[in-house]
């Protein structure tokens, strides 16, 4: 999953803004709202996260309310193994992310 950030000009200048991620694909925000994303390394913000409205909170719930059913069905061994996967992928990536997490400034 690659996230594009779109560029904002806030307070602190021109920051990347992080998205929300419905349906399977980025959804830029339409509330105008963001909210600052610190460098836990520097304590500076380095981007802001898309703050959701309430129509965007609606279609988030109903596309996770849509998906619900077919990952219910699923037998227990699948998505135990989906999970474990997806625990795999974050231990191996540990490193990349941090390294995301602590990025130049501006750079997602």
């Amino acid at each position: 999953m690659t996230t594009t950030a779109t560029s904002t000009t806030t307070d602190a200048g021109t920051l990347p803004v992080v998205p929300h991620w419905i349906d399977g694909a980025e959804a830029p925000s339409t509330s105008g709202r963001t909210a600052p994303v610190y460098d836990p390394a520097l304590g500076v913000a380095t981007k802001h996260v898309a703050l959701a409205d309430q129509s965007e909170i609606d279609r988030a719930v109903a596309s996770a309310a849509a998906a619900f059913p077919a990952w219910r069905d699923l037998p227990l061994a699948k998505r135990q193994q989906i999970v474990f996967k997806f625990r795999e992928l974050l231990e191996a990536k540990k490193g990349e992310l941090a390294e995301i997490i602590t990025a130049e400034h501006g750079k997602v």
